[in-house]
């Protein structure tokens, strides 16, 4: 499942300032991952990504969690692994054959792939194993697609590019069911409850994996049969809340107000709780091996 797809050791991350950005989970939803993760880190990971962060500038993880974004079309070819799309449009779970595929049909062009690809060179990079790739890049990449695959349309299905041709309302303005998932119940839910603060959104979701759902982190950590990560799983778990919370009861033209927003904005801090324990625990393994 390894790949060569990482640019090249002297690419300029001046592309920060040039290129518009995008959004995956939006900007706030990457950086409430990262940050997330960010709280969980052993010093060992906290230190190995200061130094991976030197190059940019940024003092924090969190700062730079959208940079694949900002990217994709400059790069294009980092499109394809943004997402998985379920091939088949009944049905609600990921199969790796069938679904971890580019517009091409190339196998493991999709994010499930991506994650096992940058891990495997961040563990390159651990161990002494130097293959000329930008390891900086590799920790970025590694860490936006692991916010990815937890938005569960970036696992929905491929019929509807992941709720992307799905026209709705979110309350009085145009949008669509993608984009409801990407940004507009973040946002929705930093307007009603957080005074417009994400990292006031990032605390209640930090408290809550400390307390109320302390008892679901020693699962979310772990891998039947291994140690994270587990692309295929977190892909799964998405396409099965794509199913049941995404598309349910959405059709084209849908309005979607108080109904929709109060019954699956948990939803959406259940997922964004689970990236960031997952990429904490996924980083803290790599940067625990012996050099």
């Amino acid at each position: 499942m390894r790949s060569c797809w990482a640019l090249p050791l002297l690419a300029s991350f001046c592309v920060l300032s040039l290129v518009p950005s995008t959004h995956g989970w939006g900007k706030d939803g990457h950086y409430t991952t990262c940050k997330l993760a960010e709280s969980l880190f052993s010093s060992a990971t906290a230190s190995a990504v200061q130094t991976l962060l030197e190059p940019t500038g940024a003092q924090d993880l969190a700062s730079l969690c959208s940079w694949a974004d900002q990217v994709r079309f400059r790069f294009h070819w980092s499109s394809a692994l943004h997402f998985a799309d379920i091939q088949d449009p009944n049905a609600c779970n990921f199969q790796y054959d069938r679904d971890c595929i580019d517009t091409n049909g190339v196998l493991g062009r999709c994010v499930v792939g991506a994650i096992y690809n940058y891990t495997g060179q961040l563990l390159d990079y651990v161990n002494g194993t130097q293959t000329g790739y930008n390891y900086t890049q590799s920790l970025l990449f590694l860490s936006h697609f692991m916010g990815d695959v937890h938005q569960p349309l970036h696992c929905g299905h491929a019929v509807d590019k992941g709720g992307n041709t799905i026209e709705v309302h979110w309350y009085k303005r145009n949008s669509n069911l993608h984009h409801v998932w990407d940004s507009d119940m973040i946002s929705t839910e930093e307007d009603d409850f957080y005074s417009k603060n994400v990292d006031d959104l990032v605390a209640a979701i930090s408290q809550n994996i400390t307390g109320d759902w302390s008892t679901s982190v020693q699962e979310w950590e772990t891998c039947s049969g291994g140690q994270p990560p587990c692309p295929a799983l977190y892909a799964n778990e998405s396409a099965q809340a794509a199913c049941d919370w995404a598309y349910r009861g959405v059709t084209d033209g849908s309005t979607l107000e108080d109904d929709y927003f109060h019954s699956r904005y948990p939803i959406v801090n259940w997922q964004l709780a689970k990236g960031g324990v997952r990429l904490a625990a996924v980083l803290n393994i790599i940067f625990g091996q012996s050099s």
